[in-house]
């Protein structure tokens, strides 16, 4: 079963809103922010929900923007290598004691937009090749 590349937008949204509002407990985890407070902080929650919504909202239409594609490639690869940063400098025992819920978001943040950049990225390449989009 081959999933249209309009549903792994609208997807790639969901996981962002959803994820951060039931793992941050709609802005009220305090561990979230505490152990990356400048990535992670309420605004930085924030704002991957807002990356999400923005997802969405192109899906129907990304062939008609395949630099806002690109942007959100780039967006993904940063917070990938922020997370690869934070994992190699930081240990999830620690949090996992203190809060499952952000020990689960540290543990698979960064795997999430890995996926995610990879899926823009070839976006973007095919509509990039594809001079008549």
């Amino acid at each position: 079963m081959k999933i249209s590349e309009s549903k792994i937008f609208i997807l790639s949204g969901l996981v962002n809103i959803i994820a951060i509002l039931i793992l941050s407990r709609f802005f009220t985890n305090q561990y979230i922010p505490k152990y990356d407070a400048i990535v992670m902080s309420n605004f930085g929650l924030l704002m991957i929900v807002l990356w999400g919504f923005a997802y969405i909202s192109v899906a129907k239409s990304y062939k008609k923007v395949k630099w806002i594609v690109a942007v959100f490639a780039i967006e993904k690869l940063i917070y990938a290598l922020i997370w690869l940063n934070w994992r190699l400098q930081n240990n999830l025992s620690p949090i996992f004691e203190k809060d499952v819920m952000a020990g689960i978001f540290y543990s698979i943040y960064g795997i999430n937009d890995t996926i995610f950049f990879i899926f823009f990225s070839m976006v973007f390449i095919k509509l990039f090749r594809n001079k008549a989009i």
